[in-house]
């Protein structure tokens, strides 16, 4: 990948109405790149998709394209394109013309329009399309036509806001395999706002996770997911079991009531930490053979494995198992020293990771307050 910096954010803050939306965050996006805000609703990542686009002036800070300073550059003179969550097509147009728009604006000659129009088409996999009325195509064939329209004047860089919301789960996965695709294909900078956590690790270059308008962390999928920061980006970035533990020494950490090997140091001895283990990376052993042992208090059929929940000293931990275990039965839990991950205390210590309260409908509760919150 070109490592060259397209977009750099420097020290941006932005508030409405008096509350603090953006906390003075720093950025760099590569040209090539294809990078991904991902948090929960209200966190400022589509503030930032925004500023980016110059829909949102910051309060504070600068940003630069190209290493020239676009504060006050309208969003018509700059290199960038959007897509909507609500496409915005328009209605009484068809294909071809809603996507031949912005080339005729610009007046560009009609046998260029067509080419890059036909091109385009074949691109999103809409050959055939073109006399249709937009009101007549299915949601995924609408939000393609409104990235084909986006990329026709060839921008340097693609805003994508939560473009796959509406769109069923099958052809979102579908459409996510695309829209990786069409930014390969194309080469431009690919910037992408999602709370799903994993349409951000299948589709991203780079991962920026944010919480009360502040960068978490910032890194390659796998490294988000398996060194997770804080406990925020542990529990944000799938499932996570997050304990109190004390660093003994390094590579030698207790929780739990168990000392355990681990393969982490630098942290000063009898040192507080929050310990993550993620619920793939626990074996289900005899009690006799265990580290742990608990008690199973739900299991959960998920078609490639179960995810139980066990109580271990009135700690509810997830585990997830190809073996059956029934709920009622006392299970020994057995750790290697590779699947502890150790992270300093933070702000976020003891919010998360103990799944007491864990329920599917909970989780989809949760996952419809976000839908339906504007950010």
């Amino acid at each position: 990948m070109n490592k060259d910096i397209l977009i750099r954010l420097n020290g941006i803050s932005k508030a409405f109405d008096g509350e603090t939306v953006l906390d003075s965050i720093s950025l760099e996006i590569h040209d090539k790149e294809f990078i991904t805000l991902l948090g929960p609703s209200g966190c400022g990542k589509t503030t930032t998709l925004r500023i980016i686009g110059g829909f949102e002036t910051p309060d504070e800070g600068d940003v630069f394209f190209d290493g020239k300073r676009i504060n006050d550059v309208p969003p018509y003179q700059r290199q960038v394109n959007t897509v909507f969550q609500r496409y915005a097509l328009f209605p009484h147009l068809n294909v071809f013309d809603n996507i031949a728009f912005g080339l005729r604006i610009q007046k560009r000659p009609d046998a260029e329009i067509r080419q890059k129009v036909k091109d385009m088409l074949a691109m999103v996999n809409l050959k055939g399309f073109e006399r249709r009325k937009v009101s007549t195509l299915s949601g995924g064939q609408q939000q393609r036509v409104a990235i084909a329209r986006a990329l026709v004047n060839q921008p340097k860089v693609l805003l994508l806001d939560e473009p796959l919301a509406a769109l069923d789960l099958k052809l979102r996965k579908d459409m996510q395999n695309e829209l990786k695709n069409i930014q390969h294909q194309t080469g431009i900078t690919f910037i992408y706002v999602t709370h799903d956590q994993e349409e951000a690790l299948s589709m991203s270059d780079t991962v920026v996770v944010m919480a009360h308008g502040q960068i978490q962390q910032i890194g390659s999928p796998t490294d988000i997911y398996n060194e997770p920061v804080n406990a925020f980006v542990a529990d944000f970035i799938g499932e996570s079991n997050i304990v109190d533990g004390i660093m003994l020494a390094d590579r030698s950490v207790r929780f739990a009531g168990h000392t355990f090997v681990c393969v982490d140091g630098g942290f000063a001895k009898n040192e507080q930490v929050d310990v993550v283990v993620r619920p793939e990376d626990v074996d289900v052993v005899p009690v006799e053979k265990g580290m742990l042992k608990g008690l199973v208090t739900g299991v959960t059929f998920k078609g490639v494995h179960y995810e139980i929940i066990v109580d271990v000293d009135g700690f509810k931990w997830m585990i997830q198992t190809t073996d059956f275990v029934a709920e009622g039965e006392t299970i020994g839990l057995y750790i290697e020293p590779d699947a502890i991950h150790i992270m300093k205390k933070s702000e976020f210590s003891g919010m998360f990771g103990d799944y007491s309260s864990f329920s599917d409908e909970l989780d989809k509760l949760s996952v419809i307050t976000e839908d339906e919150e504007e950010e």
